[in-house]
């Protein structure tokens, strides 16, 4: 051989042993696609198709952080699942207020199913078995000493009741989580510092720091949500749990990004190299990889 040869072989045997150090640390992460409010209504058919297809090659899951459609009729939800026709990872969801309008919840849950979304105010789901998915549409109510309590007339101790109930369903849905990373899915904040940007009159609308206990006592690796259209992109709760506001406006603006938001959430260190979806709690029909 040449020393030309020799030079080649040696950058080629050095190149070969970075490309499996990227596959390595690729392997040792789950990427986790999230965005919510692209609020899909009748005529907006091809708006978001090819954007969405390109998470298959982005990411491992796709989170949808609720108001998926205007008002929450079956033809708006058709156009959504339109747009998701060539998404291959998993898809998982919770429901946002704009989703609850026309009083169809039931039959929007129902397509969604029927497409193998997996909706996680039903159940959670384990992606593999270190790396779990809890989620629950969540509610307002506001933040900090201005947070509503449950005192005077009947309709207000209700309005407290019903945050209440989606925080004991997000603390019951961690719990079930067998895996060692667990990551929360919401549409209402969790914390006061992800919508700051909004108009303070109606902080209490958009979301309710009850929800930030369960993140943290299960320590969270990561919390998601939506709703705070003109919010603040990504803040922290008290425990140290990173939260990113996921609507889309935020992750256009804020995130320099064109659909949805990749978060790479480490696997712990004992993990084998693969990360392939296996069975857990719950997987979706007809979204295997």
């Amino acid at each position: 051989m040449t020393d030309g040869q020799n030079v080649a072989d040696e950058s080629g045997a050095a190149g070969a042993s970075f490309g499996r150090r990227r596959e390595d640390r690729a392997a040792r992460v789950v990427r986790v696609a999230a965005v919510g409010d692209f609020h899909c209504g009748e005529k907006d058919g091809g708006l978001y198709r090819d954007l969405f297809a390109k998470v298959n090659e982005e990411a491992d899951v796709l989170l949808l952080a609720g108001d998926l459609t205007r008002r929450g009729i079956p033809a708006e939800v058709e156009v959504v699942l339109g747009e998701l026709a060539d998404v291959r990872v998993p898809i998982l969801a919770v429901l946002g207020n704009h989703d609850h309008e026309s009083g169809n919840v039931e039959r929007v849950n129902d397509m969604l199913r029927a497409r193998g979304v997996h909706l996680l105010d039903e159940a959670p789901f384990e992606l593999n078995e270190h790396v779990g998915f809890a989620g629950v549409k969540g509610y307002m109510g506001g933040f900090g000493r201005y947070t509503l309590t449950a005192f005077g007339e009947q309709d207000t101790k209700q309005f407290v009741s019903t945050t209440l109930d989606e925080v004991q369903k997000l603390e019951y849905a961690l719990r079930r989580l067998s895996t060692p990373v667990r990551v929360v899915l919401l549409h209402y904040a969790p914390i006061m510092e992800t919508v700051m940007g909004e108009p303070e009159q109606i902080f209490p609308f958009l979301g309710n720091d009850r929800l930030v206990e369960p993140i943290d006592r299960f320590k969270a690796a990561v919390a998601f949500h939506g709703h705070a259209h003109h919010g603040t992109f990504s803040g922290t709760t008290p425990g140290g749990v990173p939260v990113f506001n996921v609507s889309m406006v935020r992750v256009r603006e804020d995130a320099g990004l064109p659909m949805y938001y990749v978060h790479e959430i480490p696997l712990p260190v004992d993990a084998p190299a693969e990360h392939a979806t296996e069975p857990g709690v719950e997987q979706p029909a007809g979204a295997a990889r």
